[in-house]
């Protein structure tokens, strides 16, 4: 059995950096890897074996994080070689196995660490969502190459055409393996940008559109009936509920940003905020019917305008999306309350504020600036769906009586 762990050497004098590297021992042999990040003798914890993290205001912080990425990704790539090496009965000795690694892993033009980097940037930006985006597509690309690395020049069509099966294979939508897809495919363009490949124009047989989805939209009668639901008896479906209606109130406002919503955004009858997926700014009428959930839970105790994020303690990110998904959860039960044929989710807040609009014949660059979007190209995807049902009913017309 193979045991790996971080470590750290402390520097003999208090104000130099001390180096950090990998523990590793397999029956009697032991083996220090030296990694090349140095970190202060205060930086480290001994208890826990992990580099600490100051504020963020901190000048250290950046550093700080990319060591703690980085290191992350190294122990997790060593640890599946040195796995697979023990499995598979090689005749390859361990100083062996370890040159292979640290051989892949200084690879300037691998996907993988590649790929990583980019995870780690995004996270450094601020770009949490992009960075998750990216990070499965990394793992789903490694799970299908069974973790070997591969460089830019190795990625071409046929390679991609197996991916693209493989995860058909597992039952992935056209619109999820596009996804994979796209973000594989603006990671192999930045490589290009960077000198580390030519275009090889491997992604020219794989999907990268979008197809149609269905209808996720629902009529303001059904809205109506959600909202007039008597749910005090149910606390975990009001909130559900109550969040779902105030999305619909704030014109489709997606959950992220009712998360992140300050107590500081509402002056004056209007909230202010800037949307995350874009970064735009967004000024709302604050209307009674928001004012009406706010006063339904007064007792938030943090800085936050909705009880979504309940502690301010570095967790921000990982309460937003279990509280997405448990509403998500309790929003299919509501729908059952109300005989609901399609599944209820907070999406469909926003797309059914879209087709209500559009229903009241407001012109789309109203809906589209409602909605946040870049252009109104994108609000017209959101409607797209919606024509095609109009014409079925039209159609059921003509042939009413054939």
């Amino acid at each position: 059995m193979i045991l790996m762990k971080l470590k750290f050497k402390p520097s003999l004098k208090s104000d130099k950096e001390g180096f950090l590297y990998f523990h590793v021992i397999h029956g009697m042999e032991v083996r220090k890897v030296r990694s090349k990040y140095k970190i202060l003798n205060e930086e480290w914890d001994e208890r826990t074996g992990r580099v600490l993290l100051p504020p963020c205001s901190s000048s250290r912080f950046s550093y700080l994080f990319h060591v703690c990425c980085s290191v992350e990704w190294e122990l997790q790539r060593f640890s599946k070689a040195m796995f697979e090496w023990e499995s598979s009965g090689c005749q390859h000795s361990l100083d062996e196995v370890i040159d292979h690694m640290l051989s892949e892993l200084s690879v300037s033009d691998s996907v993988f660490n590649f790929m990583h980097a980019q995870v780690v940037h995004k996270k450094r930006l601020g770009k949490i969502r992009t960075s998750e985006t990216y990070q499965s597509t990394l793992n789903s690309f490694m799970r299908f190459r069974r973790g070997h690395d591969l460089t830019f020049d190795m990625m071409n069509a046929e390679l991609l055409e197996l991916y693209e099966a493989d995860l058909r294979r597992r039952g992935l939508s056209r619109n999820t393996t596009s996804f994979y897809m796209r973000v594989l495919r603006t990671n192999y363009r930045l490589a290009i940008e960077k000198g580390l490949t030519t275009d090889n124009r491997p992604f020219r047989h794989v999907y990268c559109g979008m197809d149609k989805t269905v209808k996720r939209s629902i009529s303001f009668a059904e809205i109506k009936k959600i909202g007039s639901l008597d749910l005090s008896g149910r606390p975990a479906l009001d909130f559900a509920r109550d969040m779902f209606m105030f999305s619909f109130c704030m014109r489709g406002m997606s959950f992220v940003d009712m998360a992140y919503l300050k107590k500081k955004d509402l002056k004056n009858g209007h909230i202010t905020y800037r949307r995350k997926k874009t970064g735009q700014l967004l000024n709302v009428e604050w209307t009674r019917q928001m004012q009406n959930i706010v006063d339904k839970y007064k007792f938030n105790a943090t800085g936050y305008l909705l009880p979504i994020i309940l502690r301010e303690d570095g967790t921000e990110r990982r309460q937003y999306q279990n509280q997405m998904m448990k509403v998500n959860r309790h929003l299919k039960e509501v729908a059952n309350l109300i005989n609901l044929t399609m599944p209820l989710s907070l999406y469909c807040s926003r797309h059914s504020w879209a087709t209500i609009a559009r229903g009241k014949d407001i012109p789309l660059s109203v809906i589209s600036e409602g909605l946040g979007h870049d252009s109104e190209a994108t609000t017209q995807i959101y409607l797209d769906s919606i024509k095609s049902s109009e014409v079925d009913k039209a159609n059921r017309k003509i042939l009413k009586d054939l």
